[in-house]
């Protein structure tokens, strides 16, 4: 068995890729266990995808209930989220999907209730009048700035000290890592 040096993920010879068992060898939240006999199993890329669905989803119900603390009715997380990627830029909506990974359809979507809730300013290019620039409107840079504050509040709350902070780094890392290895693999084959 070799090792891919980058992510210190082991790599069978058959190219089935398993994360490394955790060095404690302990049970954590959401590792799994044999049911017959409690030993623990080899962490699947199955298993990690569906770990990183159910974290989304319970983010996206961190930002609902940020939204309901600020009385925003109007939009949801998924729009939220829209709005933090837009940030400070005016950009394309292929710049957004760029920088999202969203589905177009989607984008469609969300951007007209922004638009219809008064959070961003949708300007016809000068280029090409059937491309639009998006930016945020004062109520939409408010919202943002009022979002990243309660994250900043939460993350100063969760955040132990540096040792958090690096496996958090070490997390982005590792799943960023995958998400080009997923990608490549979707685009040009496994």
């Amino acid at each position: 068995m070799k090792e891919d040096n980058m992510l210190n993920l082991p790599v069978e010879l058959n190219g089935d890729l398993r994360i490394r068992e955790d060095l404690t060898g302990q049970a954590g939240p959401g590792r799994p266990q044999d049911a017959e006999f409690g030993d623990l199993q080899q962490v699947t890329y199955f298993e990690l995808a569906r770990l990183m669905e159910r974290a989304s989803r319970r983010f996206s119900g961190l930002i609902r209930a940020e939204l309901t603390k600020l009385r925003v009715d109007d939009i949801g997380p998924a729009q939220a989220m829209i709005l933090l990627a837009i940030g400070d830029s005016e950009l394309s909506v292929a710049e957004l999907l760029d920088r999202g990974h969203y589905v177009g359809s989607n984008v469609s979507y969300y951007l007209k209730q922004l638009g219809d809730g008064d959070y961003i300013d949708r300007v016809a290019s000068q280029r090409d009048k059937r491309s639009a620039r998006i930016k945020l409107t004062e109520k939409g840079r408010r919202l943002r700035a009022n979002l990243r504050d309660a994250a900043t509040a939460y993350e100063r709350a969760v955040n132990r000290g540096d040792q958090e902070q690096r496996m958090l780094e070490t997390a982005f890392q590792t799943l960023h890592q995958l998400e080009l290895a997923w990608g490549s693999s979707s685009r040009y084959g496994g």
